[in-house]
């Protein structure tokens, strides 16, 4: 037996309200209802898909042989101590040195390493 998924439940839940009292409403209230409804969820979407956004920006990728103490601290749970490590620890040619240098546990540098990079010295 295939049971719903989350999606058909809340539909189902939405809509509920609406089918048992179908026959003492007129369509006009039913549509009313109806958008209401929509708007709500529409809104509700729109929050969402902000938050997502909000997330995905809040961290900004920083350059390991640039970044100041304070712009190494933006990243996350970095503390001030492993930021003056990076700092001490410079000048890098791949981020991944963090772990070969011991600058980072590898646990530490997991956690940040989508948010680093080395630019090239020109």
């Amino acid at each position: 037996m295939r049971f719903p998924g989350p999606r058909h439940l809340c539909l189902a839940a939405l809509f509920l309200p609406f089918c048992t009292s179908c026959t003492h409403q007129n369509p006009q209230d039913l549509k009313e209802k109806t958008a209401h409804a929509t708007a709500e969820l529409k809104r509700d979407a729109k929050a969402v898909a902000s938050g997502v956004r909000e997330g995905w920006s809040q961290y900004k990728t920083v350059d390991l042989n640039t970044a100041t103490k304070e712009q190494l601290m933006t990243l996350p749970n970095v503390s001030s101590a492993e930021a003056e490590r990076i700092i001490a620890g410079r000048p890098y040619e791949r981020p991944e040195e963090l772990v070969s240098r011991h600058v980072l546990s590898k646990k530490e540098y997991d956690r940040i390493s989508d948010l680093l990079k080395v630019k090239k010295a020109q």
